[in-house]
């Protein structure tokens, strides 16, 4: 079984955290895309709209808790809001026939 985590930070940022995550036990699969917000971010280099990152991660579904921490860990959610973490349900494999 295996479990979808997502996160919206700050572009530099979540790089960062994809570099250091895509090799840690549990993790399947790591996506990462860049684009530009105007939600969370104080840093705005456009304007209104500051550079984003999300990073969208299939991890197994026991290792679920150990990867979202790592994953706040490294985005410096601990030490600032500006950014989000979230965890979806529990993802089925379907079959084609």
């Amino acid at each position: 079984m295996f479990v979808e985590i997502g996160a919206l930070v700050e572009k530099e940022i979540g790089l960062n955290a994809y570099h250091e995550i895509h090799n840690m036990e549990g993790v399947e699969y790591i996506f990462a895309e860049t684009g530009r917000s105007n939600d969370l971010f104080d840093d705005k280099q456009f304007g209104q709209f500051g550079e984003s990152a999300i990073l969208t991660l299939i991890v197994k579904k026991d290792q679920k808790d150990t990867v979202m921490e790592e994953l706040h860990k490294l985005c410096g959610l601990n030490e600032s809001s500006q950014g989000i973490v979230f965890s979806e349900k529990t993802l089925v494999k379907s079959s084609q026939r």
